[in-house]
């Protein structure tokens, strides 16, 4: 039986996350390799989709903070 208090610091934490059955999968899949995640989940693409899909005219500062872009970046994808 899989006990997370056995694994080393990372995994455990991410165990905590997942649990310990995804955490063996993910381990099994990228052990020895360096993860780095980008700051944002989704692409750019998209979220100028969204964008300009759901802004009503005064709600550029609620984008903003969905995607955590600036109210500049949010008005520069209404553009394109």
């Amino acid at each position: 039986m899989l006990q997370s208090e056995n694994f080393v610091p990372i995994y455990e934490e991410i165990a905590s996350v997942i649990g310990e059955e995804e955490t063996v999968k993910l381990y099994k899949k990228f052990r020895g390799q360096q993860i780095t995640f980008p700051q944002r989940l989704y692409n750019t693409d998209y979220v100028a989709a969204y964008v300009k899909e759901n802004y009503n005219g005064e709600n550029i500062r609620e984008l903003a903070r969905e995607f955590e872009y600036s109210e500049r970046r949010v008005r520069e994808f209404l553009k394109i």
